[in-house]
């Protein structure tokens, strides 16, 4: 079996959570056994160090900014891999001192995501880490907090990428996942 196959076999899907007409994808399954989250770990890691670095400029990933909340388990195990920092991005009014903002559209109403300021250099490589992509709005709206910090998306990271609901692309960076989902 693929580590791809093996990673989908363990999700878990939940119909009408949180609420009714919308499929949740669990990944906690992944969490609850070490040789899964090592696999899929190591896949991101192999895929950054294969595909991702070798055609940036630098050479190199500084930041990984990991979405509010599951980005949050996958992003800090990528980044000390890679020897890069990690950044959270999360919802409004969750993180101390000034931070920069963005709206955005979710697949089931208006969010603002922050970061706090000064957090990413400019001309920092950045990936962006998080567990799925659906719509595609608070990647989106992640990327273009990057961009108000100075800082430069190398590529977009999912564990799952639901197909046919992404609605936009983003042609600054690539979207890379590892199970696709129709």
């Amino acid at each position: 079996m693929s580590d791809v196959e093996y990673l989908r076999s363990l999700l878990t899907e939940y119909a009408d959570f949180p609420k009714p007409g919308i499929g949740f994808l669990d990944i906690f399954p992944l969490l609850r056994k070490p040789l899964a989250f090592e696999t899929l770990i190591t896949h991101f890691v192999h895929h950054i160090l294969s595909q991702t670095i070798p055609k940036s400029l630098l050479k190199k990933v500084d930041v990984v900014v990991g979405l509010d909340a599951r980005g949050f388990l996958l992003g800090p195990t990528i980044a000390l891999r890679l020897g890069a920092a990690f950044v959270p991005v999360r919802k409004k009014g969750k993180l101390p001192g000034p931070c920069v903002s963005v709206s955005y559209e979710k697949e089931y109403g208006i969010d603002v995501f922050e970061m706090q300021s000064g957090v990413i250099e400019r001309g920092q490589n950045v990936v962006v880490v998080d567990d799925l992509i659906a719509t595609g709005g608070s990647a989106k709206a992640a990327g273009q907090l990057v961009e108000m910090q100075g800082g430069t998306v190398l590529e977009y990271l999912f564990l799952v990428e639901i197909v046919m609901s992404r609605d936009w692309q983003y042609d600054k960076a690539p979207i890379y996942s590892i199970i696709q989902y129709n």
